[in-house]
């Protein structure tokens, strides 16, 4: 679950595991193979950006990088996130009416769906394989073939329930 409003679950401190190699590999091939320069900001906004758990935006990642370099630029920032998503190592994701793009990395996870809380912009990932066999199940009684899928179910988390319950 991620509560990307909770101090305590903030993802300039939350952590996801260390980039993998392949990772690290695979961006490198992907911006040779298009004659593109290599560049140790690129690699420093690759790393920070892997290295971050949850849905996070580009200015978590300027954030993250800047740490180690103050002269990364939001630009550079945008332009890598979109070499990521190009190389398949990122999603570009927009909640609901958040009109903010959030990235999440791709490599080596499972496919997972969304529920957004309308109130605090809660994210939480969920994985249910009955869900996935009904799609499944749907798309081919209407002789549909599946390439890709996102759910994303939008209401009010928990708390805010609560929340909204408490007040007189």
């Amino acid at each position: 679950m991620i509560r990307l409003h909770d101090p305590a679950r903030d993802p300039l401190h939350r952590r996801a595991p260390a980039p993998s190699a392949g990772a690290v590999t695979r961006l490198g091939a992907y911006i040779a193979e298009r004659g593109l320069k290599h560049s140790r900001q690129r690699d420093q906004i690759a790393h920070a950006f892997l290295g971050m758990a949850g849905h996070v935006s580009v200015e978590d990642v300027v954030a993250r990088v800047r740490r180690e370099d103050p002269r990364v630029s939001v630009a550079t920032v945008y332009r890598t996130m979109k070499l990521l998503a190009d190389c398949g190592l990122a999603i570009q994701r927009q909640f609901g009416g958040e009109g903010q793009t959030r990235w999440e990395a791709a490599a080596g996870r499972p496919h997972h769906d969304h529920l957004i809380c309308t109130r605090c912009g809660e994210i939480v990932e969920f994985a249910n394989e009955r869900i996935e066999l009904l799609q499944e199940r749907v798309a081919k009684q209407h002789g549909f073939e599946v390439e890709s899928h996102r759910l994303e179910l939008y209401g009010r988390c928990a708390r805010c329930r609560r929340a909204a319950e408490e007040k007189p």
